[in-house]
């Protein structure tokens, strides 16, 4: 017998969702996979692109979710973290959910998370129950496919149940130390959501990192493709707000490729993209050029070397989540090549289970000065850390009590023709974009 839903509310839904945030890892599929089963397991609904990495998911995702829309397939988008609204983390053919369907949705499977938090040792966390909402809504949409970003890992991931014909998998480095302490052990985990007779699509790799995916894939009897072998970016130039790519598919090759995004980073996650779209068709034929070209140019990701002008007056803000050393690597490879700003001003504020020092010295090279903070959690590394692990470099640097100080101090330091950059973590660059008076994404 069905359990009859509670009335609907946004509001509650998230004040409740928040509640389940755990205090400790939960390395274990049993709740999200009793949820699912009393949900009539709506994972199962839809075929399944599926993402993880270290770096570049959320992106990639987009692109993805871009390419499909272009070939009027519907998409369910699962991503996280959020920015500003927990709604960003679920989207039917790129657009969040409304708060109307977010909190009806929510009050349908309220019941059940009640009722596995009866059956089970531990409660349903924020991340299990986020995801099986994301289930429900696609499977009753319906979307077409399932675009889904695993939140940690893969092996012991909620997001594992989708039917993943297709693993995409980023550059894999150190992040997570929970999930091993080399890139190949960590890889083990990723690799964890590679399917049967599935397609895996990955990034370039160290030797001992592709090594570990084949031997995954050889077990599952799937077909391994390797960027920079089996496909890649053949061509790349600078453009006015982004870059003109040249992509070569598993199929073929789609050139001058205008992408909205920046950094040599974004055109990998769309080649990328564009071979996890064409395993998802069985590589039947390449994909139409001018559809390539068009969808792509459509791509946005907030968050990600996100440009903001504020007139002539002000300096610009450039938005981006780095967040580990190989990401702040990517930012400050970006900074230089990509930008010519008289002076760079840099917000950082970083998560303490990250690697600050690291972050830091990845960005110092590039950074006139810092204004250090921390965003508004209690997982954030203290500005003062910040500002220790800058001892020595020739960067200015001041503590901001938060993050809406941080912007203030900088831009007071930043003239017009200078770039303030916030950065360290996705939860600052949220913060950064409600004090700005952006709207979510």
């Amino acid at each position: 017998m069905a359990i009859p839903p509670l009335p609907a509310s946004y509001e509650r839904a998230v004040d409740e969702l928040f509640a389940r945030q755990p205090q400790r890892m939960v390395p274990d599929l049993d709740r999200i996979t009793l949820l699912l089963e009393l949900l009539g397991r709506p994972d199962q609904a839809m075929p399944a692109i599926q993402l993880t990495g270290t770096n570049g998911k959320t992106s990639t995702s987009a692109l993805i979710t871009a390419l499909l829309t272009g070939l009027d397939l519907t998409a369910g988008t699962y991503t996280s973290p959020h920015l500003q609204d927990a709604r960003e983390r679920i989207r039917l053919a790129g657009e969040p959910l409304s708060r109307e369907a977010f909190g009806e949705r929510y009050a349908e499977i309220s019941p059940y998370l009640g009722e596995v938090d009866l059956r089970s040792r531990d409660r349903v966390t924020f991340f299990e129950a986020l995801t099986a909402l994301a289930f429900a809504e696609f499977a009753d949409a319906p979307v077409d496919v399932g675009v889904v970003e695993v939140g940690l890992g893969g092996r012991w991931d909620a997001t594992n149940h989708a039917r993943g014909e297709v693993a995409v998998i980023g550059p894999i480095g150190l992040d997570h130390l929970i999930l091993g302490s080399t890139p190949a052990e960590i890889a083990e985990e990723k690799a964890g959501i590679i399917k049967e007779g599935a397609t895996v699509v990955s990034a370039a790799q160290t030797p001992e990192v592709a090594a570990v995916l084949r031997a995954h894939a050889d077990r599952q009897q799937a077909r391994l493709l390797l960027a920079d072998e089996d496909f890649g970016v053949t061509d790349r130039s600078l453009a006015v707000g982004g870059q003109v790519v040249s992509l070569q598919g598993v199929t073929g090759t789609v050139e001058d490729v205008l992408l909205p995004l920046h950094g040599v980073h974004q055109a990998d996650n769309a080649a990328l993209a564009l071979a996890a779209v064409e395993g998802l068709l069985g590589f039947a034929g390449g994909l139409d050029g001018d559809l390539v070209r068009e969808a792509l140019a459509q791509a946005r990701v907030p968050g990600r070397l996100e440009l903001v002008g504020r007139g002539e007056e002000q300096a610009p803000v450039l938005l981006d989540g780095a967040h580990n050393p190989p990401g702040a690597t990517a930012l400050a490879r970006a900074l230089a090549d990509e930008f010519s700003p008289r002076n760079r001003v840099l917000v950082l504020g970083v998560l303490d289970d990250k690697d600050v020092e690291g972050v830091v010295q990845a960005l110092a090279p590039v950074a006139d000065h810092l204004v250090a903070t921390a965003p508004d959690s209690g997982r954030a590394a203290p500005a003062e850390r910040i500002r220790k692990a800058l001892e020595g470099d020739d960067v200015t640097v001041e503590v901001a009590q938060d993050v809406e100080d941080a912007l203030v101090r900088a831009s007071g330091v930043a003239a017009a023709e200078d770039l303030v950059v916030v950065t360290g973590s996705l939860y600052t660059v949220g913060e950064a974009r409600g004090a700005l008076g952006l709207p979510p994404a």
